[in-house]
This record gives C-alpha cells, sequence and structure tokens, in this order.
C-alpha cells in the first residue's frame, strides 16, 4: 500500500481536480464606470425674462463630469424693446451657487456663491465649474434686482460643456 503523500511526491497519485476557469467577462460595477459627458455640451438657458427681487434658474451636471464649464452672456434691459441697454439703471446683480449655498440664500441666511457678477447689464460669463463624482450636482443661476428698483428685462444665453 502506497500512502497519499507518496503518491502525490511520485506523480502516480491522482490530482485534485481543478475547478473549471471561468472566461465570462465580468461587468464593472456601476459606481465606477459610467458614460463620460466629456466632448458634449448642454443648454441651460436661452430666454428673456422680467426680475422684480430674483429669479433662479436650476440646472445639473451629470456624474463623472471631469471639467464642467459654464459660459455665457447676459443683458439688462429697463424697458422691453430693448433700449437704455448702456444705463446702471439696467443693471442687476448675477450668482452661481451650489445647491447648499442657495439653501442658505432662500432660507435669508448669509450665503457665499461659488461665482458672482454685482451690478451688470452686459456681462460675459467663463467659469470652471466643480468637478462631479459619482452623483449629479445640482447649480443655480440667479438674477438679482436691487430693492426698490423696476422690473429690469434680462435676455440670457447659458450653456455648459464638459
Amino acid at each position: 500500500m502506497v500512502s497519499p503523500l507518496e503518491q502525490l511526491m511520485d506523480g502516480s497519485g491522482s490530482k485534485p481536480e481543478k475547478p473549471p476557469e471561468d472566461h465570462t467577462p465580468r461587468k464593472p460595477s456601476a459606481d465606477l464606470i459610467a458614460p463620460s459627458p466629456v466632448g458634449t455640451s448642454g443648454v441651460i438657458l436661452h430666454k428673456t425674462f422680467s426680475v422684480a427681487t430674483s429669479i433662479n434658474f436650476p440646472f445639473v451636471i451629470p456624474a463623472h463630469a471631469a471639467t464642467p464649464q459654464l459660459r455665457g452672456h447676459f443683458q439688462s434691459f429697463t424697458r422691453q424693446d430693448g433700449t437704455q441697454a448702456g444705463e446702471e439703471s439696467a443693471d442687476v446683480s448675477f450668482l452661481l451657487m451650489n445647491e447648499e449655498q442657495y439653501t442658505e440664500f432662500i432660507n435669508r441666511r448669509p450665503a457665499d456663491a461659488l461665482f458672482s457678477v454685482d451690478s451688470s447689464h452686459d456681462q460675459n460669463i467663463n467659469f470652471g465649474l466643480p468637478a462631479s463624482q459619482s452623483q449629479p450636482a445640482k447649480f443655480y443661476l440667479v438674477f438679482r434686482n436691487s430693492p426698490g428698483e423696476g422690473k429690469k428685462i434680462v435676455k440670457a444665453d447659458f450653456r455648459v460643456d464638459f
């Protein structure tokens, strides 16, 4: 009689079976890989509107956006026909806020902004937004009129590039 150890040593014994190799491709976790928005662009705002006190326009940056860039332009007027664009009386403030900052703002608590422009009637905006991680990120464009001033008409065109 030969012991199992001796069989293994001289190669005459049977070898334990290996489990069959699985060559099925595995799907990566959705948290790790997602469609990249790189090279795309999205319109956030393309309209003319009136501002009595303030007005906001929310937008969402998709997950996995590494370098989102907000680009746009706004002009404000004191009359609907678009005249008086060059006067200070047509000025409005512009704020770009994340969700937390906007919550503070609407609850009338002191709030910071990612980006702001005080008192302007003709402004170009080019601002690099923070990268979104594995979750979408919400932001707000806010146009604000000074208290006690009449309504302003704002023509705005904004987009985000990824």
